[in-house]
């Protein structure tokens, strides 16, 4: 029960995370701002919008990759907000938050490495 409730958290925060990557491409595509802004945003954006869809690829995988696949999707969501929402508020230029993008980065990293770790084991029947 609980995996059911973490699966759709993932997809939920996936689907939450391709819209806001959609609204701030929009955003620097139109915004007006200087050329190196624009090129962090779009950065941070694309960063995001890959990382969202690896989120839902573990959230998706969740029910055969078992513990570690959900550690992944945990990592992906909140590596994908530290490090994304550090780029783009320098881009914006909103105040930053101290080292947080290295900080997500490296769970980003953890994260595809938990996916791969989750492959490795052996499967788990779907529940």
């Amino acid at each position: 029960m609980v995996a059911g409730v973490l699966q759709r958290l993932w997809v939920g925060l996936a689907g939450v995370g391709g819209a806001s990557g959609v609204a701030l491409a929009a955003y620097g595509a139109h915004g007006g701002l200087e050329a190196h802004a624009a090129r962090l945003l779009a950065s941070a954006v694309e960063m995001q919008l890959w990382h969202v869809l690896a989120l839902l690829a573990a959230a998706l995988w969740s029910p055969r990759g078992g513990p570690l696949a959900h550690l992944a999707a945990a990592g992906f969501a909140l590596g994908t907000a530290l490090f994304c929402a550090t780029v783009a508020a320098g881009a914006l230029g909103l105040p930053r938050f101290g080292p947080l993008a290295p900080v997500g980065g490296t769970m980003l990293m953890a994260s595809w490495a938990l996916l791969a770790v989750s492959a490795l084991r052996p499967a788990r029947p779907p529940a």
